[in-house]
């Protein structure tokens, strides 16, 4: 009967609310204290309740590392639940894990450091953005932070140091953050996050050579961050799944990690899942020197760098079958040769991956001075492998044209049977003929232009279909000269009574309901439509 009695002072309490009867603050507040969840639920459980449910949004930062490098913030209204009532407010007060969290600027850790001090877990993060810039790591914030050292509850360290946080550098927090006594505190990290842009360069050798990180899982340093030795990370990281280093880092003061230190930290964290090296700078001699290294359990694998360096790391880690995602980066004036340089290694890996024996979706970017291919396997709905081929140099649009023909030839193009990617010029003729299985191809920002997507009259593959195989093509983004370009193309495509559906999206063009109807006539599906 109680509850029942509940139920109806409730619903009676909502309508005088509704229509406006009384006073609303003292209705709700009546309203609020016969909800079963304000007297039922023990406050501890109430509290977990109130924690799971605070909304944090993952931030990517700027490194772009990905799958380490982000920082979370509080999506708007996440702590409304404070207002509901007395009970709730009390509760929460009192509910440490609902204060480990400060928010993601300054601002944000000016506000929220003192509503709790004491064991609760501190996740510290910073990344930069829109932070007041009068307002600075100050005392205050300092002592906070410390107290958090002394209890050894520093859970999380993601800070990153843009241009909108010029007067408050990372170096203040990570001072704050460094134990007094070498070997003394910081047991308790889980992850690090560690951006610094070249102006606020900040030097972290005190903060890695006082600090245990018996529990560190994740760690990635990038930008100007200055680390004198990089001896302490191999013995205090051994449970690490999820690596990513800058390993060329700026000029002195900074040091690059010698290769032997780097190969350590890789043998003394067995169980690494995700790693991430970039601008990879081996002397030969030293690499040949240094033991292989064999990674079990990794999953994605993220190199780049100088080609030639790339090849000789690739040469020292023995990976796993199993590797879902590798991608390689050729940067600088190597770059160009980078078809030639990783041909042997690349060619070898999809013969000893026995997934890639499968149907393969090959996309491509062409474009600027950068060129890349992705070759995945057509599986939907799963996490299947994935290889990155990037090259990044500085290159005339017709050099491009021949190093994405030279990245296609590295691939099994025999298996290809998805095509696709965003180009700013015409595909180059000799691409499709090493491609004969394609059945779908997708384009992006498409010109239609005369011979679209058909072969030279005068070349070598006159009066052949480039796309033997076609059964679906999808263009988005498309402009033209005409629509009779691409009707052109589908009577040659269609011609012999081969069967093609015919797909567009974006902003395109205006199409007259005569071409509609000369396109349905040519194809079995034709669909328009806005993305």
């Amino acid at each position: 009967m109680g509850h029942e009695a509940n139920v109806r002072s409730i619903q009676a309490l909502e309508k005088q609310i509704e229509e406006g009867k009384g006073d609303t603050f003292e209705l709700k507040r009546a309203r609020n204290s016969l909800l079963n969840i304000s007297t039922r639920v023990p406050p501890e459980i109430l509290g977990d309740i109130f924690a799971w449910t605070l909304v944090r949004d993952p931030v990517y930062s700027m490194d772009y590392s990905g799958y380490c490098g982000y920082f979370e913030g509080f999506r708007k209204g996440s702590f409304n639940f404070l207002l509901v009532c007395h009970h709730w407010f009390e509760v929460a007060s009192r509910t440490p894990e609902l204060w480990s969290f400060w928010g993601n600027t300054l601002q944000d850790w000016k506000k929220r450091h003192r509503c709790w001090i004491g064991p609760a877990p501190l996740d510290l993060v910073l990344d930069g953005h829109i932070s007041d810039p009068d307002i600075l790591f100050d005392e205050s914030l300092q002592n906070a932070v410390r107290s958090y050292v002394l209890q050894d509850t520093v859970r999380q360290v993601h800070l990153s140091s843009t241009s909108s946080t010029k007067r408050a550098t990372m170096t203040p927090i990570i001072s704050s953050l460094t134990p007094t006594d070498e070997g003394g505190q910081n047991e308790n990290i889980e992850s690090i996050v560690l951006w610094a842009q070249i102006f606020s360069s900040t030097d972290v050798s005190n903060f890695f050579a006082r600090s245990r990180l018996s529990r560190l899982r994740l760690l990635c340093l990038s930008g100007s961050i200055h680390l004198s030795s990089w001896g302490h990370l191999a013995p205090q990281t051994t449970l690490l799944t999820t690596l990513s280093l800058d390993i060329s880092m700026p000029p002195p003061p900074s040091s690059p990690i010698p290769v032997a230190r780097l190969f350590s930290i890789l043998t003394s964290n067995p169980n690494l899942q995700k790693l991430r090296l970039s601008g990879a700078a081996l002397p030969n001699d030293a690499a040949r020197s240094t033991f292989d290294v064999q990674l079990r359990h990794l999953k994605i694998l993220s190199l780049s760098g100088d080609p030639h360096n790339l090849l000789e790391l690739l040469h020292r880690l023995i990976l796993p079958e199993t590797l879902d995602d590798m991608d390689l980066t050729g940067s600088g004036p190597a770059a160009e040769n980078i078809s030639q340089t990783l041909a042997p290694y690349v060619q070898d890996y999809f013969r000893r991956s026995h997934r890639f024996q499968d149907s393969l979706d090959l996309s491509f970017f062409s474009g600027y001075s950068c060129v890349a291919i992705s070759v995945g396997v057509v599986c939907a709905g799963q996490e299947l492998p994935r290889v990155s081929l990037t090259a990044v140099v500085n290159l005339p649009l017709n050099a491009l044209e021949r190093l994405l023909i030279s990245l296609i030839a590295l691939t099994p193009r025999e298996r290809v049977v998805r095509f696709g990617g965003g180009i700013g010029m015409k595909p180059p003729e000799e691409v499709f003929p090493m491609l004969p299985n394609i059945r779908i191809l997708r384009l992006s920002e498409v010109v239609l232009s005369e011979g679209f997507l058909q072969p030279n009259p005068y070349g070598p593959h006159a009066n052949t279909k480039l796309l033997p195989s076609l059964e679906s093509l999808c263009l988005w983004g498309v402009t033209n000269d005409s629509w009779s370009h691409l009707t052109a193309y589908l009577a040659h495509q269609t011609s012999g009574g081969q069967a093609i559906s015919l797909e567009m999206f974006g902003q395109s063009p205006y199409m007259s309901p005569e071409v509609v109807n000369e396109i349905n006539g040519l194809v079995n599906k034709f669909t328009r439509g806005c993305r």
